[in-house]
């Protein structure tokens, strides 16, 4: 078992909260990475709690006023196997709550090509945009600023859900994996991909969650059911954000 990452853990009132605080820490997130390094570079999350941060950044004029827009470039954590304009595309999500509203240019925004036939294909070429953009040397993988995250009621992330190949797919950067619940192909970042990043945030709401919540952030390391764990940034933070429904289980974190 790796030793315990960095990890704050903090349990919000509702989901409306969780929202508020994510939209503090990316304006944070990115007002450091842009003073330091001039540019901020986040792998967005799909999900409906996702989908209402990248709104409240967008449609709300303090938090639109607060970020350098022209200084971000965006990248997905995971896609699905589908086209873009899919209602089951991340990317389609995040162009309705963000894209549309005319503050990233198309320049500024890479996403996975989830349309391909071959999920291996997107993968491979996903993978390729970040080893150029990145300028990484064989065996180095990308340090994105901030990571979003998401959690299933059976503990997954991104697209690593419990018992699948991509939970073993080091050195990869980005890798297909089939996930046999959905019938379906996905196209993710590996956990090591993620485990890079400066700082990695989890927003998770709603009751159903609260059971894997618990496994995960106080059971014994089992990733191979509870693939969340696997998530444990290196040098980076691990912020957790939770409603108190999700929490509701929890003996930890800190209740704000």
């Amino acid at each position: 078992m790796p030793a315990p990452a960095q990890r704050d853990i903090r349990i919000l009132a509702d989901p409306a909260a969780v929202t508020r605080r994510a939209a503090d820490e990316f304006v944070k997130a990115a007002s450091e990475s842009i003073a330091k390094n001039g540019v901020f570079n986040v792998a967005l999350a799909g999900g409906s709690t996702p989908k209402s941060l990248y709104a409240m950044l967008a449609d709300d004029p303090v938090y639109r006023a607060k970020i350098a827009w022209d200084k971000m470039r965006v990248f997905f954590g995971d896609e699905r196997h589908a086209p873009p304009d899919s209602p089951e595309s991340n990317f389609r999500m995040a162009g309705e709550a963000l894209f549309s509203k005319g503050l990233l240019k198309p320049e500024q925004i890479a996403r996975i090509k989830g349309e391909y036939p071959d999920p291996e294909k997107a993968a491979l070429e996903y993978e390729q945009v970040l080893r150029a953009y990145f300028q990484l040397k064989d065996g180095e993988y990308p340090r994105f600023d901030l990571v979003l995250l998401g959690m299933g009621d059976e503990g997954h992330t991104l697209s690593l859900f419990p018992g699948t190949r991509a939970l073993h797919a080091s050195p990869r950067i980005v890798v297909r994996n089939w996930v046999g619940k959905f019938y379906t192909e996905r196209i993710t970042i590996t956990s090591e991909t993620a485990n890079h990043a400066n700082r990695v945030m989890f927003l998770i709401t709603r009751a159903d969650k609260a059971p894997a919540l618990k496994a995960v952030l106080e059971g014994p390391y089992e990733p191979e059911q509870l693939p969340a764990q696997l998530i444990q940034p290196e040098s980076g933070n691990a912020l957790w954000l939770i409603d108190s429904d999700a929490a509701k289980m929890l003996t930890v974190g800190t209740r704000e």
